[in-house]
């Protein structure tokens, strides 16, 4: 498939479920929500200011920090203008959202000190042109804090993608490209400048990684510092 045929796919989902998204019905929209608390605490262990949301949907979790974080500037980007039409429903003076691509920020160079990406990193096609535009937008010292699906059995990676994953591409029509162990993500830091400080899979498959943007005269840590849970 071409990147234009993920994207396509993906608008299709998510346009046709925008208004309902946070409904509480026991769907697999509905457990994302699961990851908001961990991404909320992630972000706080360091002061910042300016906060991405990428592939934000309607705006939930960014709402859901606000609440707890009022004092900071929060912007969400989705590809989905229908996600956009409800999340701009929450939006408010450090509270805006923005239609566009992940993988090519319409941001100005060093616009922000943290950028979340919370399960949309698995539907994006260029992953490489995500991290390097994520790269380009941070602030030195800026993370990215990303949470998506992962499992450090190979055997399990190797099912989700060439087994899962095509069949939800072709079966159920939606944009899911790829999942993402700690070597891929690892040589993404690498390729993009950004600096892998720590992988974690938690509970329910979960990656759970922080890669930062480092001051130019401070060394990259070594990758000996991961840590992976169990599934």
């Amino acid at each position: 498939m071409t990147e234009q045929q993920y994207k396509r796919l993906t608008l299709r989902e998510f346009d046709a479920v925008a208004e309902k998204f946070d409904d509480n019905d026991p769907s697999v929209y509905n457990l994302c929500r699961k990851d908001y608390p961990d991404l909320l605490a992630e972000l706080i262990k360091e002061p910042c200011r300016d906060v991405l949301d990428c592939g934000c949907g309607t705006g939930a979790m960014l709402s859901m920090i606000r609440e707890k974080c009022p004092d900071k500037n929060y912007t969400g980007i989705d590809l989905s203008e229908k996600m956009i039409a409800v999340a701009n429903r929450r939006s408010g003076e450090n509270l805006r959202f923005v239609r566009g691509d992940c993988e090519n920020l319409p941001f100005g160079d060093g616009s922000f000190d943290a950028v979340l990406c919370s399960m949309s990193f698995h539907h994006y096609p260029d992953p490489d042109r995500f991290f390097r535009s994520v790269y380009r937008v941070l602030r030195p010292n800026g993370r990215l804090i990303l949470r998506d699906m992962t499992s450090g059995s190979r055997l399990v990676m190797w099912f989700i993608n060439h087994i899962e994953l095509p069949v939800i591409r072709s079966v159920f029509r939606k944009g899911d490209v790829h999942c993402y162990d700690r070597a891929e993500i690892a040589a993404l830091c690498q390729q993009s400048g950004l600096v892998l400080e720590r992988f974690e899979i938690r509970r329910g498959f979960r990656l759970h990684c922080v890669c930062r943007k480092r001051e130019k005269d401070v060394k990259p840590l070594h990758e000996g510092g991961l840590s992976c849970g169990t599934d």
